[in-house]
Protein backbone atom coordinates (compact mmCIF):
# COMPACT_ATOMS: atom_id res chain seq x y z
CA UNK A 1 0.00 0.00 0.00
CA UNK A 2 1.52 3.08 -1.19
CA UNK A 3 0.49 6.37 0.78
CA UNK A 4 0.79 10.02 -1.41
CA UNK A 5 2.11 13.26 0.11
CA UNK A 6 0.04 16.58 0.99
CA UNK A 7 -1.52 18.29 -2.21
CA UNK A 8 -1.00 14.90 -4.10
CA UNK A 9 -3.19 11.81 -5.04
CA UNK A 10 -2.95 7.91 -5.51
CA UNK A 11 -2.01 8.53 -9.20
CA UNK A 12 1.00 10.99 -8.14
CA UNK A 13 4.63 9.18 -8.68
CA UNK A 14 3.30 7.71 -11.90
CA UNK A 15 6.98 6.51 -12.49
CA UNK A 16 8.05 5.12 -9.13
CA UNK A 17 5.05 3.50 -8.71
CA UNK A 18 5.25 1.69 -12.05
CA UNK A 19 8.58 0.38 -11.60
CA UNK A 20 7.08 -0.89 -8.12
CA UNK A 21 4.62 -2.53 -10.04
CA UNK A 22 7.22 -4.41 -11.80
CA UNK A 23 7.97 -6.46 -8.18
CA UNK A 24 4.85 -5.69 -5.87
CA UNK A 25 1.27 -5.57 -6.40
CA UNK A 26 0.67 -2.06 -5.66
CA UNK A 27 -2.38 -0.30 -4.12
CA UNK A 28 -3.23 3.26 -3.57
CA UNK A 29 -5.55 5.37 -2.36
CA UNK A 30 -6.64 8.83 -1.63
CA UNK A 31 -5.97 10.35 1.91
CA UNK A 32 -8.62 12.43 3.27
CA UNK A 33 -8.56 15.88 2.14
CA UNK A 34 -7.38 15.03 -1.27
CA UNK A 35 -8.32 13.76 -4.62
CA UNK A 36 -11.61 11.46 -4.36
CA UNK A 37 -11.68 11.59 -0.75
CA UNK A 38 -11.36 15.28 -0.83
CA UNK A 39 -14.92 15.85 1.22
CA UNK A 40 -13.40 13.50 4.21
CA UNK A 41 -12.08 15.32 7.40
CA UNK A 42 -9.85 12.86 9.76
CA UNK A 43 -7.08 12.86 12.22
CA UNK A 44 -4.02 11.11 11.77
CA UNK A 45 -5.15 8.58 14.42
CA UNK A 46 -8.89 8.63 12.58
CA UNK A 47 -6.94 8.37 9.40
CA UNK A 48 -4.98 5.27 10.50
CA UNK A 49 -8.63 3.09 11.40
CA UNK A 50 -9.90 4.22 8.13
CA UNK A 51 -7.12 2.98 6.72
CA UNK A 52 -6.76 -0.52 8.02
CA UNK A 53 -10.74 -0.36 7.71
CA UNK A 54 -10.19 -0.04 4.20
CA UNK A 55 -7.68 -3.14 3.36
CA UNK A 56 -8.50 -6.54 3.15
CA UNK A 57 -7.34 -8.14 6.14
CA UNK A 58 -4.09 -10.15 5.13
CA UNK A 59 -0.61 -8.19 6.24
CA UNK A 60 0.63 -5.99 3.95
CA UNK A 61 4.26 -3.83 3.32
CA UNK A 62 2.72 0.05 3.85
CA UNK A 63 5.04 3.01 2.36
CA UNK A 64 4.22 6.44 2.22
CA UNK A 65 6.05 10.25 1.31
CA UNK A 66 5.90 13.26 3.98
CA UNK A 67 2.53 13.13 4.67
CA UNK A 68 1.50 9.69 3.55
CA UNK A 69 4.84 8.28 5.64
CA UNK A 70 3.35 10.30 8.82
CA UNK A 71 -0.02 8.41 8.43
CA UNK A 72 2.00 5.12 7.86
CA UNK A 73 3.57 6.13 11.20
CA UNK A 74 0.41 6.27 13.10
CA UNK A 75 -0.69 2.42 11.30
CA UNK A 76 2.34 0.87 12.50
CA UNK A 77 1.92 2.35 16.27
CA UNK A 78 -1.64 1.23 16.09
CA UNK A 79 -1.90 -1.91 13.82
CA UNK A 80 1.49 -3.61 13.77
CA UNK A 81 0.58 -6.68 13.60
CA UNK A 82 -1.20 -5.75 9.96
CA UNK A 83 2.15 -4.97 8.42
CA UNK A 84 4.79 -7.24 6.83
CA UNK A 85 7.21 -4.20 6.87
CA UNK A 86 7.18 -0.08 6.50
CA UNK A 87 9.00 2.10 4.52
CA UNK A 88 9.30 5.78 5.13
CA UNK A 89 10.19 8.96 2.74
CA UNK A 90 10.64 11.92 3.98
CA UNK A 91 9.02 11.24 7.42
CA UNK A 92 9.38 12.79 11.13
CA UNK A 93 8.17 11.88 14.44
CA UNK A 94 6.76 14.98 14.77
CA UNK A 95 7.81 18.14 16.79
CA UNK A 96 9.07 17.77 20.43
CA UNK A 97 8.90 20.63 21.82
CA UNK A 98 5.16 21.84 22.79
CA UNK A 99 5.82 25.43 22.24
CA UNK A 100 7.31 25.21 18.85
CA UNK A 101 4.26 22.61 18.15
CA UNK A 102 1.89 25.13 18.76
CA UNK A 103 3.70 27.78 16.94
CA UNK A 104 3.60 25.22 13.86
CA UNK A 105 -0.08 24.40 14.07
CA UNK A 106 -0.91 28.22 13.85
CA UNK A 107 1.54 28.06 10.76
CA UNK A 108 -0.76 25.33 9.57
CA UNK A 109 -4.04 27.16 9.97
CA UNK A 110 -2.88 30.59 8.33
CA UNK A 111 -1.42 28.01 5.32
CA UNK A 112 -5.05 26.23 5.52
CA UNK A 113 -6.41 29.61 4.89
CA UNK A 114 -4.35 31.05 2.29
CA UNK A 115 -5.51 27.76 0.13
CA UNK A 116 -8.82 28.66 0.70
CA UNK A 117 -7.90 32.31 -0.05
CA UNK A 118 -5.90 31.72 -3.45
CA UNK A 119 -7.02 28.70 -4.73
CA UNK A 120 -5.11 25.72 -5.07
CA UNK A 121 -3.42 26.25 -8.89
CA UNK A 122 -1.90 29.28 -7.30
CA UNK A 123 -0.90 27.51 -3.44
CA UNK A 124 0.97 24.91 -5.85
CA UNK A 125 2.82 27.66 -7.16
CA UNK A 126 3.81 28.94 -3.83
CA UNK A 127 4.53 25.25 -2.25
CA UNK A 128 6.61 23.84 -4.58
CA UNK A 129 8.60 27.51 -4.89
CA UNK A 130 10.15 25.92 -1.51
CA UNK A 131 13.51 25.46 -0.86
CA UNK A 132 12.38 21.64 0.10
CA UNK A 133 11.33 21.21 -3.38
CA UNK A 134 14.38 23.16 -5.52
CA UNK A 135 15.79 19.96 -6.80
CA UNK A 136 12.44 18.99 -7.85
CA UNK A 137 12.00 19.12 -11.67
CA UNK A 138 8.44 20.70 -12.81
CA UNK A 139 6.13 18.04 -14.57
CA UNK A 140 3.33 18.73 -16.18
CA UNK A 141 1.99 14.90 -15.40
CA UNK A 142 2.72 14.94 -11.77
CA UNK A 143 1.33 18.43 -11.69
CA UNK A 144 -1.72 17.36 -12.74
CA UNK A 145 -1.94 14.52 -10.57
CA UNK A 146 -2.30 16.85 -7.86
CA UNK A 147 -5.79 17.70 -5.25
CA UNK A 148 -7.42 20.69 -7.00
CA UNK A 149 -9.82 20.92 -3.84
CA UNK A 150 -8.87 24.16 -1.83
CA UNK A 151 -11.20 23.18 1.53
CA UNK A 152 -10.06 19.64 1.19
CA UNK A 153 -6.54 20.51 1.32
CA UNK A 154 -7.10 23.01 4.03
CA UNK A 155 -8.71 20.73 5.97
CA UNK A 156 -6.28 17.88 5.69
CA UNK A 157 -3.76 21.17 7.09
CA UNK A 158 -5.71 22.04 9.85
CA UNK A 159 -6.75 18.30 10.82
CA UNK A 160 -3.45 16.36 10.20
CA UNK A 161 -0.56 18.68 9.63
CA UNK A 162 2.23 18.41 11.38
CA UNK A 163 1.33 20.80 14.08
CA UNK A 164 -1.17 18.50 14.79
CA UNK A 165 0.80 15.34 15.37
CA UNK A 166 2.06 14.29 19.00
CA UNK A 167 5.74 13.83 19.92
CA UNK A 168 6.01 10.23 18.50
CA UNK A 169 9.71 9.72 19.52
CA UNK A 170 9.61 7.46 22.93
CA UNK A 171 6.46 5.17 21.39
CA UNK A 172 8.73 4.15 18.09
CA UNK A 173 11.06 1.69 20.89
CA UNK A 174 7.68 -0.44 21.22
CA UNK A 175 7.34 -0.65 16.85
CA UNK A 176 8.48 -4.14 16.39
CA UNK A 177 8.13 -3.83 12.25
CA UNK A 178 10.68 -4.48 9.71
CA UNK A 179 11.55 -0.44 8.64
CA UNK A 180 13.41 1.11 6.06
CA UNK A 181 14.01 4.94 7.19
CA UNK A 182 14.60 6.64 3.00
CA UNK A 183 15.33 10.54 2.66
CA UNK A 184 17.25 11.93 -0.55
CA UNK A 185 20.76 12.69 0.40
CA UNK A 186 20.21 16.62 -0.26
CA UNK A 187 17.61 16.42 2.35
CA UNK A 188 19.11 17.34 5.12
CA UNK A 189 16.83 17.95 7.90
CA UNK A 190 14.72 14.47 6.88
CA UNK A 191 17.97 12.65 6.14
CA UNK A 192 18.61 13.39 10.06
CA UNK A 193 14.89 12.64 10.85
CA UNK A 194 15.20 9.18 8.86
CA UNK A 195 18.54 7.97 10.59
CA UNK A 196 16.58 8.97 14.09
CA UNK A 197 13.87 6.73 13.24
CA UNK A 198 15.92 4.10 12.16
CA UNK A 199 17.91 4.25 15.55
CA UNK A 200 14.66 4.22 17.61
CA UNK A 201 13.06 0.80 16.25
CA UNK A 202 13.99 -2.24 16.82
CA UNK A 203 14.36 -3.41 13.49
CA UNK A 204 15.18 0.01 11.76
CA UNK A 205 16.78 0.58 8.60
CA UNK A 206 18.53 3.97 7.01
CA UNK A 207 19.25 4.88 3.27
CA UNK A 208 20.02 7.86 1.47
CA UNK A 209 18.73 8.35 -2.09
CA UNK A 210 21.90 10.18 -3.73
CA UNK A 211 21.37 13.34 -5.04
CA UNK A 212 17.82 13.67 -4.38
CA UNK A 213 16.63 16.05 -2.32
CA UNK A 214 13.30 15.44 -0.31
CA UNK A 215 11.16 14.11 -3.49
CA UNK A 216 13.57 11.71 -3.80
CA UNK A 217 10.97 9.32 -4.77
CA UNK A 218 10.18 11.74 -8.36
CA UNK A 219 13.73 12.61 -8.31
CA UNK A 220 15.27 9.50 -8.77
CA UNK A 221 12.20 6.91 -8.96
CA UNK A 222 14.42 3.65 -9.97
CA UNK A 223 17.14 4.71 -7.46
CA UNK A 224 14.04 5.12 -5.05
CA UNK A 225 12.35 1.53 -6.20
CA UNK A 226 16.10 -0.20 -5.43
CA UNK A 227 16.61 0.44 -2.68
CA UNK A 228 13.32 -0.62 -1.22
CA UNK A 229 14.05 -3.92 -3.08
CA UNK A 230 17.27 -4.30 -1.64
CA UNK A 231 16.00 -3.66 2.27
CA UNK A 232 13.14 -6.70 1.66
CA UNK A 233 13.45 -8.57 5.11
CA UNK A 234 14.81 -11.80 4.86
Amino acid sequence: MWLHGFTQTRRSAHEFRTILAGTYEVLTIDLPGHGENASVTASLEETADLLVAALPDEPFTLAGYSFGARVALHVALAYPERLTRLVLFGATRGIEDPSDRSQRRQHDDLLASRIELIGVEQFLDEWLAQPLFSSLAPDPRERAARSHDPHGLAQSLRHAGTGTQTWLGERLGSLDVDTLALAGSLDIKFAREAAAIADSVPRGRFELVPGAGHAAHFERPAQAAALIDLAQPQ
